[in-house]
């Protein structure tokens, strides 16, 4: 069973990245998704979650309007579309799965991928 994220990278401010969590050994069928980031010295926070139907959605204040999540369950992949970045999203993105719901309580993740690296030049 792993999470796998990637899609990070080194991009200007204002510009776009997509990450994408890859499922394998499992389905993502029943397990909501979130999508966490660490910036460096700084706590873990959730950044936004789907369903496991894709029908309901959150986005934390700091991302709203500008990311977007989705999912394929065909492809058993999330993805988190990042537009107008900003040097303050530079950060680990992480993925996590959990049973059913769609929340980014982390005690309440069921598994977790390792980290991605985003990196917002100004």
């Amino acid at each position: 069973v792993q999470l796998q994220a990637s899609g990070g990278g080194l991009v200007q401010a204002g510009g776009s990245l997509r990450l994408s969590c890859a499922a394998s050994g499992f389905t993502l069928d029943y397990y909501g998704i979130g999508w966490f980031r660490q910036a460096p010295g700084k706590e873990r926070e959730g950044v936004s979650c789907i369903s496991k139907s894709g029908g309901s959605t959150y986005y934390a204040d700091s991302v709203k309007g500008r990311f977007t999540i989705s999912r394929d369950n065909a492809e058993n992949t999330v993805y988190l579309q990042m537009n107008s970045l900003k040097p303050e999203d530079t950060a680990v993105y992480y993925c996590a799965a959990d049973y059913l719901t769609c929340q980014v309580a982390e005690a309440r993740m069921d598994y977790w991928g390792k980290g991605t690296q985003v990196t917002v030049s100004s």
